[in-house]
């Protein structure tokens, strides 16, 4: 530990006047992090857990922890989560960054869970020197925005590549129609999506987020005839246009990205649906169907891509924990010097990152949604 310098008080605040000299000693302590500011450390956790896919993403966090709790070695690098609700909302998710960033007991972030949010949030993450490894949030634009940033699921650009190549090739289909949430992740899928497809994009039209009613929309897609309606979005959205298609018996095949996940729990609306899934509970790994026996015995659901990707990021940071201490740089370096000889084996596959933060080597693996289940689809790419 540091010598504390013989300072006396009132030297002190001759020099600086007393908000000052707090401002000053509160970033020094923000700094620090973790045991150097007094015993406690703690990961920050970030998501919308009242949406059905933060409530996922928090599930798959919260078992990683119970595990983390539960091993004989937990004793020498004891760890607590402060879990905050950004509702998905880039604002509230850069004061939270802002909270997390000036506690000096946080070392690390795990989220956030959107794109947008993760894309707000990633300034603060960079001036306070603090990593946040996203867990679903897969906007290019994350690309390369911090080395402070890290995220375990791959961008749209690569996802939106395989699952373009999937429509045209293993789909035989030429016409489709994209309606995308007119927002970070919706955005950045729908375009590499578009510029991927080697048939005729017959209508691309952004949408809201959130339950709506897409009665004129599922109208007109009738008219312009197209053999795949594509929609980067998230389960809510996801929702009411399966109602509306089902209602107006609209025929034709339809395919969702990751956030479409959650929907595999309804089985009357989204039977038969593509989606392009982080993580299939129908891997054979042996790893992966202990993962989701535990999460079965838990919850008595079956674990997603959300849940996969959760426990993951939880289960990387506290392996770095393990490795380098409660120190937010040395967290930061250990993330970035994983190769592919020492990656990280995780439910979702070897992680380890490129020098812009993104996994090397994940993408979405093709999937149809049938009795409730994501089920792995021959002709992947």
């Amino acid at each position: 530990m540091a010598t504390t310098p013989r300072w006396t008080l009132p030297s002190v605040v001759t020099l600086f006047p007393v908000r000052k000299l707090y401002c000053i000693l509160s970033l020094v302590l923000a700094a620090c992090g973790g045991s150097e500011a007094g015993g406690v450390v703690r990961f920050g956790a970030a998501g919308p857990w009242d949406q059905a896919y933060g409530a996922m993403n928090r599930r798959g966090m919260e078992l990683a922890y119970d595990q983390i709790r539960a091993r004989p070695d937990y004793g020498q690098h004891p760890v607590e989560i402060d879990w905050q609700n950004d509702q998905a909302d880039g604002q509230k998710a850069t004061t939270i960054a802002r909270h997390f960033v000036t506690d000096p007991s946080v070392v690390a972030v795990i989220g956030h869970v959107n794109s947008g949010t993760e894309v707000a949030a990633a300034k603060v993450y960079d001036g306070g020197h603090l990593v946040s490894v996203a867990t679903t949030a897969t906007s290019p634009a994350l690309t390369g925005i911090s080395p402070w940033v890290f995220r375990v699921i791959s961008s749209d650009s690569v996802n939106g590549l395989h699952m373009a190549e999937f429509a045209s090739t293993a789909l035989n289909k030429h016409r489709a129609a994209i309606l995308y949430e007119n927002n970070a992740y919706g955005r950045g899928l729908a375009d590499a999506f578009r510029r991927n497809f080697r048939g005729t994009v017959v209508d691309f039209d952004p949408i809201a987020e959130g339950a709506q009613d897409f009665e004129p929309f599922v109208t007109y897609l009738k008219t312009v005839t197209p053999d795949l309606v594509f929609i980067p979005g998230t389960d809510a959205s996801g929702l009411s246009f399966l109602k509306e298609v089902r209602r107006q018996k609209f025929d034709v095949t339809l395919m969702g990205g990751d956030g479409w996940t959650p929907l595999s729990v309804d089985t009357a609306l989204a039977e038969g649906v593509y989606v392009g899934a982080p993580f299939s509970a129908e891997d054979p790994d042996p790893a992966v169907q202990t993962f989701v026996q535990q999460f079965r015995a838990k919850y008595h659901l079956t674990p997603d891509g959300n849940a996969a990707l959760g426990y993951d990021a939880t289960n990387l940071l506290y392996y770095a924990l393990t490795r380098v201490g409660p120190d937010r740089a040395k967290i930061r370096d250990f993330l970035a010097g994983l190769t592919e000889r020492t990656a990280w084996k995780g439910v979702t596959g070897n992680i380890y990152f490129g020098a812009n933060g993104d996994p090397v080597g994940k993408s979405v693996v093709m999937t149809v949604i049938r009795n409730g289940a994501l089920k792995v689809v021959d002709g992947t790419p």
